[in-house]
């Protein structure tokens, strides 16, 4: 591929993104209520799985604790509401997200494989029961959130999360940075011996991913306008995280758009009919995606589009 022709597919890329973007802003206007509520669900998983990309998709080391960040953020809300500004909540969340990645990485990034999946999801269930103990010593089983803003209102920052998600996992694929964390999981002995500053990239990449989830858990707690643990650092958010990553195609940055939206789809057309064997559903497949389509849905599109190329490439030799 000539430069010139990926600068164009490049360009175009960008392009889309910006159209597609201007149109998601668009919708609060020509959607019905419900419309805009499914919307803004779409942003937060789309934020939720990109955020995931940009650690687990490119080290290779698979997380099953982003709950804890996103019922952290939550918690953060529910804490300083009317109490601080909103534009002063959301970055507190995001960075005491970013604080706890720093504080558990250290450690848990020592393991890896199946260690470092356990790992995750048992520091997400010990950070869920300390909250627990916290709300249960203060006399509170939960917390409620009054005045807060319309669908609508929260719908744009939510946007601009799913966004910033996107426009990250971009910039890492074209980085030294994303390169390292690339080198981190094809081969973490070999990227260390290279000079490779692997502690210093995985601990940067988790902390990184944590700041966005944190803040789509503190504007998901006024869109519920409840504060309650065990729903918000429930390990389903993250299982339905590594499902849309890995649906979607979990290294690419598009990824999480597809994946996001196909189960978005999937579970408006199940959780109402099938809302008891919904993880069951959700986890078979899972399961056909990993041995059917081990790259995804934006691989499959690839080769689909590969092969109708080609076809066109063919059909015009012939003539």
């Amino acid at each position: 591929m000539t430069r010139t022709h990926a600068d164009n597919r490049h360009a175009g890329a960008w392009t889309a993104g910006l159209s597609l973007a201007g149109l998601a802003a668009l919708s609060p206007l020509v959607v019905s209520a419900y419309g805009v509520g499914v919307m803004t669900q779409l942003c937060a998983w789309t934020a939720l799985a990109g955020s995931w990309v940009s650690f687990s998709g490119l080290t290779g080391y698979v997380s099953l604790g982003h709950a804890v960040f996103f019922g952290l953020g939550a918690y953060v809300m529910a804490l300083g509401w009317n109490e601080i500004p909103l534009v002063a909540i959301l970055p507190l969340a995001g960075i005491a997200a970013a604080a706890l990645a720093l504080a558990i990485g250290f450690p848990a990034l020592r393991v890896r494989g199946p260690y470092f999946v356990i790992l995750t999801l048992g520091i997400s269930e010990f950070v869920k029961y300390v909250v627990v103990a916290i709300e249960a010593s203060l006399g509170a089983s939960g917390r409620l959130l009054i005045d807060t803003p319309d669908t609508v209102v929260l719908f744009y920052p939510m946007l601009g999360l799913a966004i910033a998600a996107t426009v990250i996992n971009v910039l890492l694929t074209r980085s030294r940075f994303g390169a390292g964390l690339r080198a981190v999981r094809e081969d973490e002995t070999a990227a260390a011996t290279v000079g490779v500053p692997i502690v210093r990239l995985k601990l940067l990449a988790f902390a990184l991913s944590a700041v966005i989830p944190a803040m789509v858990g503190a504007l998901s707690v006024l869109r519920s306008t409840y504060f309650e643990p065990m729903q918000l650092f429930s390990p389903v958010t993250s299982f339905t995280i590594v499902t849309m990553a890995v649906i979607g195609g979990s290294d690419k940055p598009a990824g999480p758009i597809l994946g996001a939206s196909f189960i978005l789809l999937f579970s408006e057309l199940l959780w109402a009919r099938a809302q008891q064997s919904y993880m069951i559903l959700l986890g078979a497949l899972l399961i056909a995606f990993v041995l059917l389509v081990p790259q995804g849905l934006h691989g499959l599109l690839q080769r689909l589009r590969t092969a109708r190329r080609s076809r066109q490439a063919t059909q015009e030799a012939r003539t």
